[in-house]
């Protein structure tokens, strides 16, 4: 275990000090919802790993987690979230540039960012970690006021979601 503290210990702390109390999750798009704590979850698990030793128990079970998730992210529409990113690219350029950019690197197939080992690999070739004002950026727009208000039901990304998934059908 890692006596100290390190610079990412700061991130983990304005990651936890941010809270959906004053939202009503169960109105939110499922789907969108889904890969909103997805999301979160890996930026969690790429800062832990940075913070605390591989083996520790926060690791193991943010490990858990995701190994799940694999398994989740295949069932009924969650499948399609991938290609909707790209859709939206192509078909929504305003909206795809307004998404967090975290899910713009994943998700953009002209993009090599993707999870590596549930790791937030933005550029696989680089062997330096995710600088700390990275992951404070991806919390600051996962959580902005404008973003969470769009993934509710009815709201401009779940419209233009329900609008790609007619697509689908």
């Amino acid at each position: 275990m890692l006596l100290e503290k390190n610079e990412y210990h700061h991130v983990l702390d304005v990651l936890y000090s941010k809270s959906l109390v004053l939202e009503s999750v169960g109105d939110f798009n499922q789907v969108l919802y889904f890969y909103f704590i997805d999301a979160i979850a890996h930026i969690d698990f790429s800062v832990c790993i940075l913070a605390y030793n591989y083996h520790n128990v926060r690791n193991k079970m943010n490990m858990e987690y995701l190994r799940w998730r694999i398994d989740e992210e295949k069932k009924g529409d969650r499948a399609f979230f991938p290609e909707f990113i790209n859709w939206l690219k192509e078909n929504h350029p305003e909206k795809f540039s307004s998404l967090p950019s975290l899910w713009r690197e994943i998700y953009d197939n002209s993009t090599p960012a993707g999870y590596r080992s549930f790791r937030i690999s933005i550029d696989p070739g680089s062997n330096q970690p995710t600088t700390t004002n990275q992951f404070l950026v991806w919390i600051e727009e996962f959580f902005s006021k404008d973003f969470i208000k769009s993934i509710y039901k009815g709201a401009s990304l779940d419209q233009l979601f329900n609008e790609f998934m007619a697509t689908k059908r």
